[in-house]
Order: C-alpha cells, then structure tokens, then sequence
C-alpha cells in the first residue's frame, strides 16, 4: 500500500496539531470564580520555574460593557505586563525568565458587579517545539505536493470557431 505524500503530510499535521493539544493540556494551570464588586481585585499566584512563556485568559461570561485591569507580577512584585480588559474574553501571553511565585491581579474598574472567571499558568512552550517542528514539515510538504498538482493542471478551452 502506497501512501500520498499529500495524505502523509496531512498525517503529519494533525499528529502535531493532536501532540500540541496534549502538551498543553497537561500544563498547570489555575482557575478560579468570583463575583467581583466595584474596585475589588482578585489575585491567582502561581509557581514559574525556569524560561518561558505564561499565559492569562480572563472570561467575562455577562459581559455588558464591564472593563477590567489586569497585571502580572514577578517575584519582586514588580509588573511584567498590564492590559485593560474590554471584551467578554482575553488571553494574554508573558515571558518569565526566573524561577518562583508570579502573580496575575484583576482589579474591576468598572461601576456594575461582574462574574470573572480567570485561568493562569504555563504554556509549556519549550516542549511544543518537536510537534511544531512536525507541523511545519507536514505543511509544506501539502503545499508543495499541491503546488505540483495545480502546475501541471490544463484546462481545456473550446474552439472559437464553433457554429
């Protein structure tokens, strides 16, 4: 049985596209629920070791308008990354480069009570590179093997001359 290297490059995606899935599922990762009032924050502390690359993603379930701020600390408390959250969902993504405690602080800057659902942990991106890698190469294999096939492609034109 012979194999396509459009099907084998397809295959290819989707086992990265699948592994990459699963990396970062196993992160650890924080969530929590609060309704918060007007002025109040909320803090999620979570442990970071070595290089690489966090993520927040604040949920606003009924949102009408609600704004919110949200800061990262590091260790020093000293702030990596704030963003004014206006939209129903945000994900934001920062670059720890030391081990210990970082901090994500949501603080309601708006006048109504608002249900804020955080998430905030690692992505792991050190251990996506193989199936990113993976990804890549199936990708362009589907593009060349469908570059191949639409070059060599002729369309017939009819005879000007027909009556």
């Amino acid at each position: 049985m012979k194999i396509s290297p459009f099907k084998l490059g397809l295959g290819l995606v989707i086992v990265g596209m699948i592994w990459v899935s699963f990396v970062f599922d196993e992160t650890e990762k924080l969530h929590d629920s609060i309704l918060l009032k007007q002025s109040n924050s909320l803090e999620l502390k979570s442990e970071f070791l070595g290089i690489g690359i966090g993520y927040y993603k604040v949920y606003m379930p009924e949102f009408a308008g609600e704004e919110v701020f949200a800061q990262i600390l590091d260790t020093k408390d000293n702030v990596i990354q704030e963003q004014k959250i206006q939209t129903k969902m945000s994900v934001g993504y920062f670059d720890f480069n030391e081990n210990g405690t970082h901090t994500i602080k949501v603080t309601n800057i708006s006048k109504n009570i608002i249900d804020l659902q955080v998430e905030f942990g690692n992505t792991n991106s050190q251990k996506m590179l193989l199936p990113g890698i993976m990804i890549l190469v199936g990708a362009v294999i589907m593009m060349i093997i469908a570059y191949m096939k639409i070059k060599n492609y002729n369309i017939e034109q009819p005879d000007e001359n027909i009556s």
